[in-house]
């Protein structure tokens, strides 16, 4: 999503958006409502009416109103000094747990892996491993797991190019929800639709919960949505083509990601928090509720 600078602060050509007056780099769509130099989504402040720079915030809106003094973010998360803290440390979670898996081989990762029921139902048999059997960690250590180094480097390359900007944009604490639900919603789509004994493993539903958060954000900063569209298809037909991929947990993470982030940053102002919240607790018990039905289905 980034790009590299070129020449002063803000230029661009005739047919590219301006970048921030801060971060040259970045494109965006969107100005200071006081002084109308750009901003991308981690200078934006939000005021009662669009947004301020963070210069603009600092000097005073000579309202004495705190809400506009506040800095914000553009979904009303917290304006931090690391931005990408939260997903640096989602990176060395996945991380120490991928040299873990290296290390005490194939017996540690079968406990993390994503599985329904086993021995599946049609040996006649109660499941004595799995979702079905009582083992509700798995829809969530399966997030944090992977085998292969191909894979986990992918997923974390992917954590790093979408992670940082939605992190900055949304504030840690929506971010975080974001991350957690769609990898959860990945997960109980698995759950529900593959087969009872499949194993499967990855931050892939996660990772695609931020694609899909992306798409939303960047439609609502006007931006270019091309590159990220072009990314979200080729995963999508990788995910088709590829042997071995879970599908299903890319699909659930993807819609997840979409609804949640739409509710972040569409949400009006005097009601913010409580449809972006809500938004996410609906996503979560249509989550748990999915998972109960497979579990009684299979036991």
């Amino acid at each position: 999503m980034d790009q590299g600078p070129s020449g002063a602060p803000g230029a661009r050509d005739a047919h590219s958006l301006p970048g921030c007056y801060r971060h040259p780099d970045r494109e965006t769509g969107i100005s200071c409502v006081r002084c109308e130099r750009p901003i991308c989504p981690e200078c934006m402040v939000s005021a009662s009416v669009g947004f301020q720079c963070p210069d603009c915030v600092r000097g005073g809106s000579g309202t004495g109103s705190s809400a506009v003094n506040a800095p914000r973010t553009i979904a009303g998360g917290t304006i931090t000094a690391d931005p990408r803290l939260l997903t640096k440390i989602l990176l060395g979670i996945n991380a120490a747990v991928f040299l873990a898996v290296l290390v005490l081989g194939d017996e540690f990762v079968a406990h993390l892996m994503l599985v329904g029921a086993f021995p599946p139902p049609e040996f006649g048999w109660e499941p004595v491993m799995g979702v079905a059997a009582g083992e509700w960690y798995r829809l969530i250590t399966s997030v944090f797991a992977h085998q292969e180094f191909l894979h986990f480097a992918s997923n974390m390359l992917l954590l790093w190019w979408l992670g940082g900007p939605l992190e900055a944009a949304l504030g840690r604490a929506r971010y975080l929800a974001l991350y957690l639900i769609s990898g959860l919603a990945g997960s109980a789509l698995t759950y529900v639709i593959a087969a009872p004994g499949q194993f499967s493993l990855g931050a892939s539903g996660a990772v695609f919960g931020l694609m899909g958060a992306t798409v939303v954000l960047m439609r609502r900063l006007n931006q270019d949505l091309r590159p990220v569209l072009v990314l979200v298809a080729l995963n999508l037909v990788f995910t088709v083509l590829a042997p071995r991929i879970a599908w299903e947990a890319h699909v659930g993470g993807l819609v997840a990601g979409a609804i949640i982030g739409y509710a972040m940053v569409h949400a009006p102002r005097g009601r913010r928090a409580l449809i972006q919240w809500g938004t996410c607790g609906a996503v979560l018990v249509v989550v748990l509720v999915m998972i109960v039905v497979r579990t009684i289905a299979l036991t």
